[in-house]
């Protein structure tokens, strides 16, 4: 089963205040991420699922992990250590946190 963790920076009112183009600034200094506008995924015999949204997917190797902006915060699902840590680094480059959620 995976962990999903939220990488997040809060004010005073404990609202998310780190916006879409924070991370897209971001993430175009990272070689090995590109932003797409909907997650495809597809199975063996060739059905395709397609979820909308804003996605930034790290490619690692020949994988593809999404992390995905939704209300001011950045969502991943932890499925193996070395996720965890990109996920850390981010939030550190950040000046955010992350917490499960």
């Amino acid at each position: 089963m995976n962990t999903r963790y939220k990488i997040t920076r809060l004010n005073e009112q404990e609202e998310p205040i780190l916006t879409l183009e924070d991370f897209q600034q971001f993430f175009s200094t990272q070689s090995d991420f590109t932003y797409e506008d909907a997650f495809v995924s597809r199975n063996q015999e060739g059905v395709e699922m397609r979820i909308k949204g804003d996605f930034f997917m790290w490619h690692v190797d020949q994988v593809k992990v999404p992390f995905r902006f939704f209300d001011g915060e950045l969502y991943v699902a932890i499925s193996h250590p070395v996720i965890e840590e990109k996920m850390k680094e981010i939030a550190a480059a950040l000046d955010a946190v992350y917490v499960e959620g």
